[in-house]
């Protein structure tokens, strides 16, 4: 965590995590705008940030986008807390929930995180039931083949839909697949408010891609939940739940253990 803390030092890139926060996914160019800075100290800046894993990015064509990552905050806040005095307990606590609570205006949450596992083992993890239901409470029933229709099962709620499919199958490299629908019996089953389960439903479906990496001897898993509308609720729901959810992921594939009890569609959507 020494290049959490000591990225986090410099009022500068403190600066572009709050232009983040404010814009998720912006140019080298759009954050040099919001900083009377050269261009070459803003790229050094965000080498440090990335390093630390505090911002994560992406490729959209030829131009280069930076995210806000919370994956190192979620680390310190759930397994080193005890480390730290009660001040900055709080820092981390304003840090974690900035960083979380992207706004409204994004169409994209992305999120990377480093396992000391195996591409293998992640795969795994990501596809078998038994290991899925661990840290997520939630199971599939699916071949994995792209343009198989994946059936979707959470704490006895179940739904088999023809839109509901597996996009992409790479093992051990990259999995797709739209997200679920939202029914009544969803709303039912997690005792949710039956109109904004219907608002859901009207958005149109999501997807999401999970891209791993072999780094020596840990895996780089990044997340990609996209193809929302502008304003949507079900990003803003979303956002709350991924980050427990692959936490647990993380501490089930390092520990055999699970930091918490699974997020399920009522705290994920």
């Amino acid at each position: 965590m020494d290049e959490v803390f000591r990225a986090l030092a410099d009022p500068s890139r403190r600066r572009l995590l709050d232009s983040l926060n404010a814009r998720n996914g912006q140019t080298l160019r759009e954050l040099c705008a919001g900083l009377a800075m050269a261009r070459q100290s803003v790229s050094k800046h965000l080498a440090m940030l990335e390093a630390a894993n505090l911002i994560t990015t992406r490729r959209s064509g030829r131009e280069k986008l930076h995210y806000l990552n919370a994956e190192p905050i979620n680390a310190i806040a759930e397994r080193w807390i005890n480390r730290y005095d009660r001040a900055r307990v709080g820092i981390l606590a304003d840090l974690k929930r900035a960083l979380e609570e992207q706004p409204m205006g994004d169409n994209a949450f992305v999120y990377t995180t480093y396992i000391k596992t195996t591409p293998e083992k992640l795969w795994q993890a990501l596809t078998d039931p038994v290991f899925t239901d661990r840290y997520w409470g939630t199971g599939f029933d699916t071949d994995w083949r792209p343009g198989s229709v994946m059936e979707w099962r959470q704490r006895g709620w179940a739904h088999k839909d023809p839109e509901q499919v597996v996009l992409e199958s790479e093992p051990y490299r990259r999995l797709s697949y739209t997200w679920h629908t939202f029914d009544p019996a969803l709303a039912e089953a997690f005792e949710l408010n039956p109109d904004d389960v219907a608002a859901w439903a009207r958005e149109p479906r999501s997807k999401v891609a999970f891209e791993i990496e072999p780094k020596g001897e840990v895996v780089k898993l990044t997340v990609v939940h996209d193809g929302f509308e502008p304003g949507s609720a079900v990003l803003e729901a979303i956002r709350g739940g991924w980050p427990s959810i692959l936490s647990n992921l993380k501490t089930l594939l390092e520990t055999g253990d699970v930091l918490s009890e699974p997020e399920t569609a009522a705290q994920s959507q």
